[in-house]
């Protein structure tokens, strides 16, 4: 969470006091802000959600991506991109990340098997894919591409914001992301067909908003609706994105032209001019370098933040992808010709490239004396590493 204040807590107070917290409404705080991502996004269609993993799970269900299907995940995100796979009967397969820290275009190209239909592209920690070469190989091959955007909220990639370049895309408001809500997500499409789908996803009693006699794409499910209260708060969150952004790209310009002359490695920037600039990262020559460099820096280590790199995933190297056996789809007959044998090393390539990486968080409130501060820390850790 960047910022929040009065007006989050004045939105709040209206949507209580109007004693109107249920969704469903004429001209309410779910209904507008859907409308209001949907044109900041440049998207036909947007469904707030629960979570960013229920967000990811509609948006792939209303593609289509379902049991029989195997879908690529990079092997660094957080679990939830391999969960909202699941969640939808599909098998995650992980592939090797490059050096921008984002699935590698190669690596998808490689593992494309006669099961692949989809991939995830990650916009991890707030760097862009490379999307250009992602929808040329997804074009080539037949592929669905579903962007996991939830940790690039406000972030583009070559003018366009990411979330409106693949087929459809989810996003996460929960307390960790640019803007938020301290939970919830959103789901979004320019496929019209995509939509019904993704509304069951949503909303488990779809079926009582929409005409019953007509409409044979309903179907039930657990849903993940958003109430009016995380409505309210996200509609002044978008207020508030554009700006914090724009300050932590311009910080991340700034440190980095000041750090060329080090010798320091940039991690490479897809679109540098447009992506979220949460965080500024450097690939140092070996591991162990990178972690003397974090030590004098007191930096976090992108290869040993756990919960973001696949060899830390064990209910996905366990196989347990569901409550139940019988729901299970690493269990699953359709599923069966799918390849789901993981091991720690399967992505050797991606590790080395984590244990060799420095990455340093970004704050909108960050004053030009700190940045100043961090930029003196970061030359003087330099000297000594390299």
């Amino acid at each position: 969470m960047f910022r929040i204040g009065k007006e989050e807590i004045k939105a709040i107070e209206n949507v209580l006091l109007s004693g109107k917290v249920f969704r469903y409404g004429i001209g309410g705080e779910c209904n507008r802000f859907e409308e209001r991502y949907s044109e900041y996004l440049d998207v036909k269609h947007c469904l707030m959600t629960s979570s960013g993993t229920t967000a990811l799970t509609a948006a792939m269900i209303g593609q289509g991506l379902g049991p029989g299907d195997e879908v690529l995940v990079p092997a660094c995100t957080y679990i939830a991109t391999a969960i909202a796979v699941l969640a939808a009967g599909a098998i995650p397969v992980i592939v090797d990340i490059d050096e921008s820290i984002t699935i590698s275009p190669a690596a998808i190209e490689a593992a494309i098997g006669p099961k692949t239909r989809g991939v995830v592209p990650v916009h991890m920690w707030g760097m862009p894919c490379d999307m250009d070469a992602i929808m040329a190989i997804a074009e080539k091959h037949g592929l669905i591409v579903v962007e996991d955007a939830c940790q690039c909220v406000g972030g583009g990639y070559k003018g366009r914001k990411v979330g409106s370049i693949g087929h459809a895309a989810g996003f996460s408001f929960n307390y960790y992301k640019n803007m938020t809500c301290g939970e919830g997500g959103a789901a979004v499409t320019n496929n019209d067909d995509a939509v019904a789908r993704m509304g069951c996803m949503v909303d488990c009693c779809k079926f009582y908003w929409t005409d019953r006699e007509t409409d044979e794409s309903l179907f039930v499910s657990n849903g993940s609706r958003a109430s009016e209260i995380e409505g309210a708060v996200l509609n002044v969150q978008l207020d508030r994105i554009d700006p914090m952004v724009n300050i932590m790209r311009g910080y991340k310009k700034r440190i980095l032209a000041a750090l060329a002359d080090t010798g320091l490695q940039p991690v490479k920037a897809n679109s540098l001019d447009c992506e979220a600039g949460t965080h500024v990262m450097f690939v140092l020559p070996t591991e162990e370098q990178a972690t003397k460099f974090q030590q004098l820096t007191g930096s976090g280590i992108a290869g040993k933040t756990g919960r973001h790199v696949y060899t830390e995933w064990d209910p996905i190297f366990d196989h347990r992808g569901a409550p139940y056996e019988a729901m299970n789809p690493y269990a699953m007959e359709i599923n069966k010709d799918c390849r789901m044998d993981y091991t720690k090393d399967m992505c050797a390539a991606s590790l080395d490239i984590l244990n060799r990486t420095a990455m340093f968080g970004l704050h909108p409130d960050r004053t030009e004396e700190e940045i100043d501060q961090m930029i003196e820390r970061l030359r003087k850790a330099a000297a000594e590493v390299l």
